[in-house]
């Protein structure tokens, strides 16, 4: 069942009926004001930090589940009868209703008893604000007399402590109302140079800013009293709830529209000039009346429509393809990208799933979703870099999450996830193939962003690799700590005790726990970071870790190979975990993908033995499974993994994340039919017609599907903020379509289906554009699967650039200042 469409030209996805499986959001701002907004136009804002910053106030697993937001309501003042454009919250009957998601904004349309709207949300480049530009029409055959209200609940600024500390909140709620605008200046008076406000362009007939008043004694948003009498009280909120609510009114005659616009916004002042008068406690308004002058009259939100529109078109113009398949082209075009990069604005802080209050920026999270948009924002990924690496700590270790308003770590959802450190390198590599850019290893860099202690960014790299190194168990392998990327693998926690964190308990000391995915993951590293010595000219450091990178490949083979597939790990009294030997949990999927992108058991063929285990024993239509058998009972020794019930999140369910390194193993073994496979059974557009079941947004990734031991097998959860999309992009374009950055040129070696007869695709590369064209010349052969050869070698690839064969498939760099380079790729 569909709810909706995608308009591929447009770039948007058009949602039909509000009562979507779950609220359907999108996201407001790339910069430094951001907004969540679902379908029904609820959602929240915030500056910066999700947590610290937030202007609305917003209920999680409410019921229903998407209640409050950005609140319109259109009144007939004759007749009396009031809706919303957006359906929500009083879920009145529409005539008429669209939503549009596009790159950065979303439009709602609806219509009821003869009156249309049109709204269009977004946050304008360079501004810390967001605009709800409303085109109000009358399709009735006689005039119309019409109140347009407009509401924000402003959240006291610390979500979790808005939602805790009643005993303060309901007496801190402070507002300012001047001119029609209300301010929000809660603890303004005091320490906070920062305040919200809400302002309408049109002229205004009342306010209110006391949430009781508007809504009246026992009443919800469904119910507003304000809007049901068609009056404002002018209340001023003194502590309680404080909110933002104006009314405008409208004369229409038979035809006629009007443009109104409610704006939502944050102003910070320098602290020296908070005041208006200096010394008084009337806030400085000049900044934010300032801002409000410029939508007074009309045309200036469309004009930022078309400068957001114009900056996507600018980013998606990095990569383009044209493969024949609308599930792929409309991903890697549009939307795949898009949510890479929201993942790399907010990492797993604010969706509907995250509130916003737990969790930063992720140390590994972070890193990973560099790989997915380093292409298109080379710039900031740079600073990104920088700024998580300023987070690490002198140890080699990581917090596993930094604050984005203070660039601070902190253990707030727990530390020693031994993991962390190695994903700085991949995301350095990264970065060094897509730029060229060297000279960042030389940037100082402080350790745990103390002043003074700056180094080499190669410092850092270099005591990741020591990281590891210094921890090794008695396989010689990696230390699991609390966890590794599994952060539900907790081998050394033996957590007895009812609501207590996994992430924060304390470990059990002297265990040996080993992670074989860690020992995987630091065989790739380690290479890559012996590449960027080498090519510094640090030849002993990269003999150093090729050194490191053999003798853990050995430790692999020697103690990590379990027959048919790799173990997972060895618990902390070194019996191994992913084992034929264990009753549940006997196969993983992590371990399985991470050994072929290291390039572990490629030449013995056990790779390729371990990509049929999880082809047999893991797969399912709606995705790879992460283990089997699923755990039925709680084990201590195992931790968090067996909380969850069979089929669900780590237990067992699909978990999405994972899923492109075995469509990336699959394609280093030859296998193109087998990789699409795998990436079109998790594809969101792909999963499009099944949206009653899958229930997510079918044009972003989830974090996970439910498992084939779950009662709601296929069902997706945890969507938008996933490393999942970073690794699908980085799956499709560079070892599916095979357009890959390296450090001396762009490799372009396809692992096609062998459905497809070729594509086309356009590559910008440290400033040229490459025009590449992969033509298929002889059909593939279906015993082997995409031309592919027996042994399951990738296929032959011959390369031609501007009319001339090159040896091999990587092309070199051209001469500074070539725009263009014309590629032609022939698959035999």
């Amino acid at each position: 069942m569909r709810y909706g469409y995608f308009d591929d030209d447009r770039r948007e996805y058009v949602i039909t009926r509000p009562d979507t499986p779950l609220p359907w959001i999108n996201y407001l701002g790339s910069e430094d004001y951001f907004g969540i907004i679902s379908n029904t136009a609820g959602g929240y804002s915030f500056y910066r930090d999700a947590r610290l910053r937030r202007l609305i106030r917003y209920r999680y697993n409410n019921a229903p589940l998407d209640t409050g937001g950005r609140l319109l309501y259109i009144r007939d003042d004759e007749g009396g009868d009031y809706w919303n454009p957006g359906w929500q919250p009083t879920q009145r009957e529409l005539d008429t209703y669209a939503c549009r998601h596009g790159l950065g904004y979303t439009v709602i349309e609806a219509g009821r008893g003869g009156i249309r709207t049109e709204t269009l949300f977004l946050v304008p480049p360079g501004e810390t604000l967001e605009v709800w530009r409303t085109r109000v029409t009358n399709d009735r055959p006689g005039v119309a007399h019409l109140s347009l209200f407009g509401a924000v609940e402003f959240c006291l600024w610390d979500a979790q402590d808005d939602a805790t500390n009643f005993q303060r909140n309901l007496s801190t709620g402070e507002v300012h109302v001047e001119d029609g605008v209300v301010y929000h200046v809660t603890e303004y008076r005091e320490r906070r140079d920062h305040f919200a406000w809400f302002a309408c362009s049109a002229p205004v007939e009342g306010f209110d800013t006391s949430r009781e008043a508007f809504l009246g004694a026992y009443r919800g948003w469904d119910r507003p009293l304000a809007v049901e009498r068609g009056t404002m009280t002018g209340s001023i909120a003194h502590g309680w709830q404080p909110i933002g609510a104006l009314q405008t009114t409208l004369l229409l005659q038979p035809g006629e529209s009007r443009e109104i616009s409610f704006l939502l916004g944050y102003t910070q002042n320098p602290v020296d000039r908070k005041f208006d008068p200096p010394g008084s406690n009337r806030p400085d308004t000049a900044r934010a009346r300032a801002a409000i002058e410029r939508y007074r009259g009309s045309g200036q939100a469309e004009a930022d429509l078309a400068a957001v529109r114009a900056a996507w078109s600018e980013r998606l113009g990095s990569f383009q393809v044209e493969t024949g398949d609308p599930h792929v082209d409309r991903m890697v075009n549009t939307w795949n990208p898009y949510q890479c990069m929201v993942t790399f604005n907010l990492s797993r802080s604010a969706s509907m799933f995250e509130s916003g209050v737990g969790r930063g920026m992720g140390f590994r999270d972070s890193n990973q979703d560099l790989l997915g948009l380093v292409h298109v924002i080379p710039e900031r990924a740079r600073a990104r870099i920088l700024d998580i690496a300023a987070t690490q700590l002198p140890d080699g270790g990581a917090y596993h999450q930094y604050q984005t308003l203070t660039k601070r770590g902190n253990h707030d959802i727990g530390s020693g996830f031994n993991d962390d450190p190695a994903w700085l390198v991949l995301a350095v590599a990264s970065y060094a193939k897509e730029t060229g850019d060297l000279a960042i290893l030389d940037e100082p860099v402080p350790w745990d962003n103390a002043a003074g202690s700056e180094t080499p960014l190669r410092d850092h790299l270099r005591r990741c690799i020591d990281f590891t190194l210094g921890r090794l168990g008695p396989h010689g392998l990696p230390l699991i700590g609390r966890a590794d990327w599994n952060d539900c693998l907790n081998l050394n926690v033996f957590s007895n005790e009812p609501g207590e964190s996994f992430q924060t308990a304390p470990n059990l000391p002297g265990g040996v726990a080993e992670s074989v995915f860690i020992a995987g993951l630091f065989v790739l590293v380690a290479r890559e970071a012996a590449t960027l010595a080498a090519l510094c000219g640090d030849e002993a450091e990269a003999a150093r870790c090729f050194d490191a990178a053999a003798a853990m490949t050995a430790a692999i083979e020697a103690h990590g190979w379990d027959g048919a597939w790799y173990r997972r790990a060895y618990d902390r009294v070194g019996q191994p975990v992913g084992s034929a030997t264990n009753d549940e949990g006997r196969i993983f999927i992590e371990p399985q993908g991470m050994m072929a992108m290291a390039g572990v058991g490629l030449e013995d063929g056990r790779t390729r033995t371990a990509i049929a285990s999880v082809r047999e024993r893991l797969s399912t239509p709606h995705g790879i499974l992460l283990l089997q058998p699923a755990y039925t009972t709680y084990h201590l020794e195992l931790g968090e993994i067996t909380s969850y019930p069979p089929g669900y999140k780590e237990n067992g369910g699909v978990f999405c994340h994972t899923n492109p390194w075995l469509m990336i193993a699959e394609a280093i073994t030859g296998n193109g039919d087998g990789a699409l496979d795998y990436y079109l059974r998790i594809n969101p557009s792909a999963r499009e017609s099944i949206s009653d079941v899958h229930r997510c947004e079918p044009y972003v990734y989830a974090q996970m599907i439910a498992g084939r031991d779950a009662p709601t097998h296929g069902e997706a959860k945890n969507s938008w903020l996933t490393g999942t999309a970073a690794w699908n992009m980085v799956a499709i374009s560079q070892w599916i379509l095979g357009i890959r950055p390296e450090h001396d040129g762009l490799r372009v070696e396809p692992v096609i289906p062998s459905t497809w007869a070729g594509y086309r695709a356009t590559r910008r590369f440290r400033g040229t554009t490459y025009d590449i064209e992969v033509v298929r010349q002889v059909p593939a052969d279906p015993a082997t699967g995409s031309g592919a050869a027996a042994d399951g070698c990738p296929p032959a690839v011959a390369v031609i650039v501007d009319g001339e064969p090159i040896e091999g498939t990587c092309i070199p760099l051209p001469l500074p200042g070539t725009p263009r380079v014309r590629v032609e790729v022939r698959l035999a």
